[in-house]
């Protein structure tokens, strides 16, 4: 009986902290008064019943505003988009040499366990997604030196994306990345719909350039080219 109370407590609050951030989100992208505001006026301005009262209308509005955006991510197909960019005080080519070496790849990717490099254009992939491990297989589909590596899921997780590089100066490079996934589990679907995603890759590419800043040059290079296809 406790650990089905303790079970619905961590449930509750998991969807109270959900319902606030994405409540919190939503009001900043807009000042225009809506519904959005009226449920801020009344979860911050004029509580009527206390704090009990005040969870269960974070709840409600968790529930409301996740709900919407699962429903969007089902409307507009089964797919999700990340983009993310960051600037690095290296040369281009230091920057795409360094993401070449995919098996180096858990060294600043926080989930991901394991890359083994099968040969030119194939990956091996071992993760935890969303908590639970998975494997998947993955195929370099494009890349050309110093500009562009593209590639998508052969089995497994689904997953495609591009990272590309573009010189700002001679010692400054800027790292794109855009990454379609297709969100599998419903924890998977509720992470995606909070953001989870886009922030683990904001992370990555932050620790990418800690990484490579900090070491001043790449720890190898592959300077082939993949014909897209």
């Amino acid at each position: 009986m406790q650990m089905k109370k303790s079970g619905i407590a961590a449930a509750v609050a998991a969807l109270a902290a959900a319902g606030g951030l994405l409540l919190s989100k939503r009001t900043r992208m807009s000042r225009r008064p809506g519904p959005l505001l009226s449920v801020e006026e009344t979860l911050v301005v004029r509580p009527p019943g206390g704090r009990a009262l005040l969870t269960v209308a974070a709840l409600a509005a968790g529930g409301w505003l996740l709900s919407s955006q699962m429903r969007k991510g089902r409307s507009s197909g089964s797919a999700s988009t990340v983009e993310e960019s960051i600037e690095l005080d290296v040369p281009v080519s230091t920057a795409y040499n360094q993401f070449t070496q995919f098996e180096d790849f858990p060294q600043f990717m926080a989930t991901v366990e394991e890359v083994k490099q099968l040969d030119d254009t194939h990956l091996h992939w071992r993760a935890v997604v969303a908590g639970k491990p998975k494997e998947w297989d993955a195929e370099i589909t494009e890349q050309i030196p110093d500009k562009r590596i593209a590639w998508r899921s052969t089995d497994g997780v689904p997953n495609a994306g591009v990272v590309t590089f573009h010189k700002i100066g001679d010692n400054r490079t800027r790292v794109m990345l855009q990454m379609d996934y297709q969100p599998e589990t419903l924890v998977e679907k509720v992470g995606d719909a909070v953001g989870g995603v886009k922030l683990t890759t904001k992370g990555n590419l932050k620790r990418f350039k800690n990484l490579l800043e900090s070491r001043g040059f790449e720890s190898g290079a592959w300077r082939g080219t993949v014909a897209q296809h």
